[in-house]
């Protein structure tokens, strides 16, 4: 399936005559496992730093971010339409104008391997002059749990509990000196200090260092290189003696580290080993 042309109005994704160089290129990159002579090369869109690292759990649900909020909703959602519907078949759109949606969309297709093949076709496509940030959704979409037979008021109230959670683990107490006391970034009030020396990795400020975790005793310097190299800024990998399993990763500023950890966060380097990479601790 070849990917649709960038659209400025309502028109069907033409044939793959006009992509003779392919399709648009995936994310999160896939770099080659542990083969690699010279690096791959940069990818072609960077998607914008999400608010949180993407699921990479199948689903039906396709997750889109970095749309044109000035489009119209009806007409952002005919465009969704004209763009997926060549990758099976679509239940719904769900799109918003309200603050905390604008910008983003759901594209609910019937198949998991639609959505699938719509993020690794379609992502940094052009649409209404903006790259799209595609992603899995994180839940399952009420139109699939009421085509799967599912019970929709348990789903509705099993959604509500976890964003209820998720919003309370959030909440930071003046006895606790204004530190997070649960899963999200960190969060500080005015005269609330530093972090705490014993803050969780994920909630580390950002450095221009990445720690890497959870490597295979055989990987070497030269593998890893090759991996973080094909993102802007990187200087150096260093291997700690004794340690196989974990490195330092130096890239020339923060925001170029932080765009490399958000790409390869999870990265399957073998089948049995998953990169985990944080800022490292100043």
């Amino acid at each position: 399936m070849a990917a649709p042309t960038q659209m400025t109005g309502l028109h069907p994704p033409p044939s793959s005559a006009v992509f003779p160089q392919g399709p648009p290129p995936s994310f999160p990159p896939q770099a080659p496992p542990l083969a690699w002579n010279n690096g791959p090369p940069a990818p072609a869109f960077v998607p914008p730093r999400p608010r949180q690292p993407p699921c990479t759990v199948p689903n039906s649900t396709l997750y889109i971010q970095n749309l044109n909020e000035k489009i119209k909703i009806p007409v952002l959602k005919k465009a969704l339409e004209a763009v997926f519907k060549e990758y099976g078949e679509i239940l719904e759109i769900i799109a918003h104008r309200n603050l905390r949606m604008r910008g983003q969309a759901f594209v609910v297709f019937k198949e998991v391997e639609s959505a699938t093949k719509a993020i690794q076709e379609v992502q940094g496509f052009p649409l209404f002059d903006k790259p799209m940030s595609l992603s899995y959704g994180r839940s399952k979409s009420d139109a699939t749990v009421i085509m799967e037979g599912g019970d929709l008021e348990k789903h509705k109230q099993h959604r509500l509990e976890t964003k209820e959670a998720k919003n309370a683990a959030q909440v930071i107490p003046a006895a606790n000196g204004g530190y997070p006391v649960g899963p999200g970034p960190p969060m500080f009030y005015p005269g609330a200090g530093m972090p705490a020396p014993n803050l969780p990795d994920e909630f580390l400020p950002p450095n221009m260092i990445l720690f890497i975790q959870q490597l295979p005793d055989d990987v070497t310097q030269d593998a890893l290189a090759s991996l973080f190299r094909q993102y802007p800024g990187f200087k150096e990998v260093r291997m700690v003696p004794g340690k196989r399993d974990i490195a330092f990763v130096e890239y020339e500023n923060e925001m170029q580290a932080g765009v490399a950890k958000e790409g390869l966060q999870g990265f399957q380097i073998t089948p049995e080993n998953s990169v985990k990479i944080t800022f490292a601790r100043k």
